[in-house]
């Protein structure tokens, strides 16, 4: 059944219910997905709201002029030093746990 065939109404009357029980279910079907485009097609897509203008001069994706990235994490600013004794210490715990660590900043093992 097409769009056609309905009344301009598009109610399903008594007749229609009738005409249906006799023809089965396809005609059902076909009644029932004629009725649910002939609401699709009257609906009316909401209106989007406007986007807000973008700032004079800005570019997309990049930071806004006058502003930076932030800069880089405090803990890259440590010395080599410590950094040399924090992989040691690292290096001494993964691949030799039973052994006493010489890091230099582990406590000895008599006091741990």
């Amino acid at each position: 059944m097409t769009a056609e065939q309905i009344p301009d109404d598009d109610g399903i009357q008594v007749e229609d219910m009738k005409a249906v029980r006799r023809e089965g279910r396809g005609e059902l079907r076909a009644l029932m997905r004629a009725q649910i485009q002939i609401g699709k097609s009257r609906r009316e897509d909401a209106p989007k709201p406007a986007a807000p203008p973008s700032p004079p001069g800005h570019r997309p994706g990049a930071w806004p002029t006058g502003t930076s990235p932030p800069g880089p994490p405090p803990e890259w600013s440590l010395p080599k030093a410590a950094w040399d004794a924090a992989v040691r210490h690292y290096r001494n715990t993964e691949h030799f746990p039973d052994q006493p660590c010489d890091c230099g900043n582990c406590p000895p093992e008599e006091t741990r």
